[in-house]
């Protein structure tokens, strides 16, 4: 394994690292980029909004174009959850305006009915049809009701062994294979590995409750396991993306980068081009 990791990551480095070379135009970057997108399977790369909790607007969507992700889960540091329509109109303005497209809303925390509905209502206001949330346990009855009144789909998200909601996948499905097909899966790979969980494992496994997954690597399958690039640690990429090919995955791979977040940009660029290179790899 070690071997196939350092092969593939001295081979496909140089997608990311073309993102964070100062000498590269921003027109022959987006153009690379945008050859290597065509030649990858149906999978999409999108960015988890927690990635940029260090930073404004503005910067994030700077890094977002360094690296041609252009999809985004907005996070409500970015725009609170009480924003009023002005507030709303205005972020997305922004966001628009500089290339990039939000997919979900969250991850949004639900300990109360008032938060199921104020994560529903935040959804419609910002047009979109999936919400990336923890709603408790008990309100999955509610939550569910929500989810058939407006046709906006939840992706559940795991947390790993600290959390005692949803540790892995499995503590989610569990609560929800019975339920509305809208109600699905925020696969969190770094959290799931480090809760005894393989993501690949998960994903086909779940199927069709997969809606989004949260990209990451860890250094070790253990409570401990810390975040770090994608491809330096245990993760076994190429089994995941054969995972996703075999479900024919449609929903979005978001990076979600937690490590030196105040400097993340060389860590992202070097996880979107590593997995880009294993995308490419593999093929469709």
């Amino acid at each position: 394994m070690s071997s196939r990791r350092n092969f593939l990551q001295q081979s496909v480095l140089g997608l990311g690292g073309a993102a964070v070379l100062p000498l590269l135009s921003k027109t022959a970057m987006a153009a690379g980029n945008a050859q290597n997108e065509s030649k990858e399977s149906g999978l999409q790369l999108g960015m988890a909004g927690f990635t940029f909790a260090k930073f404004d607007i503005e910067k994030s969507i700077a890094i977002m174009n360094r690296v041609n992700i252009k999809s985004l889960s907005l996070k409500d540091f970015h725009l609170p959850l009480n924003s009023p329509p002005e507030k709303i109109q205005s972020v997305l303005a922004q966001f628009a305006a500089g290339g990039i497209s939000i997919y979900a809303v969250g991850v949004i925390y639900m300990k109360t009915k008032e938060a199921v509905d104020e994560a529903f209502e935040y959804a419609k206001k910002c047009g979109v049809s999936l919400i990336v949330g923890v709603p408790n346990p008990e309100l999955l009855d509610y939550t569910e009701e929500k989810v058939k009144s407006t046709n906006i789909r939840i992706a559940i998200h795991n947390h790993g062994p600290e959390d005692k909601l949803y540790p892995s996948p499995k503590n989610v499905y569990d609560l929800i294979k019975s339920r509305d097909e809208r109600v699905g899966l925020c696969i969190d790979i770094g959290h799931s590995t480090r809760a005894g969980q393989d993501p690949a494992k998960a994903v086909v496994e779940y199927n069709k409750r997969v809606f989004d997954l949260h990209i990451k690597d860890v250094s070790a399958a253990v409570k401990d396991g810390k975040a770090m690039e994608v491809g330096r640690g245990v993760i076994d990429f190429p089994a995941l993306v054969r995972a996703l090919n075999k479900i024919k995955f449609k929903g979005m791979c978001s990076f979600e980068f937690e490590k030196d977040m105040s400097d993340s940009l060389p860590g992202i660029a070097e996880s979107e081009g590593y997995f880009r290179g294993v995308i490419k790899t593999i093929g469709g």
